[in-house]
């Protein structure tokens, strides 16, 4: 009976146990606003919305290392922006925090729609990224 009842709890502790790959689930964007909808609402949100793309098509691999290029690439696009006064970057948590100059504080995750940054409708032409060129 010890033994069935170890091998049992055993079994339910294998089932249980989740991945820890956390990506497909922080940037699935089913069930939010689309990325070119979402980036008409202002200007500060076509440059939020570039970001998240940029930090999309950065994508090298899975490796810690990997994701920490992947946010720097993303951090360095968004430096580019006119608007973004600070970028903090949490690579293994996938997401990047934007400061504005309108004060205005967010978060990005990856949106792999297959645009690039520039691609989004609404980015100020005086950014460096060649949209409005």
């Amino acid at each position: 009976m010890k033994r069935s009842f170890g091998a049992v709890m055993m079994l339910v502790a294998l089932v249980s146990c989740r991945a820890y790959d956390l990506e497909s689930r922080l940037t699935d964007q089913a069930g939010l606003i689309p990325a070119d909808r979402f980036a008409r609402y202002g200007r500060e949100q076509a440059q939020e919305v570039a970001v998240a793309r940029e930090y999309a098509h950065a994508h090298d691999g899975s490796t810690p290392e990997d994701l920490v290029k992947r946010a720097d690439a993303a951090v360095r696009y968004a430096r580019t922006l006119p608007d973004v006064t600070d970028v903090g970057a949490d690579p293994l948590g996938l997401r990047l925090t934007i400061h504005f100059k309108s004060d205005w504080l967010t978060m990005v995750t990856p949106i792999d729609d297959g645009k690039r940054g520039a691609e989004t409708g609404g980015l100020p032409a005086e950014s460096g990224t060649g949209a409005g060129r």
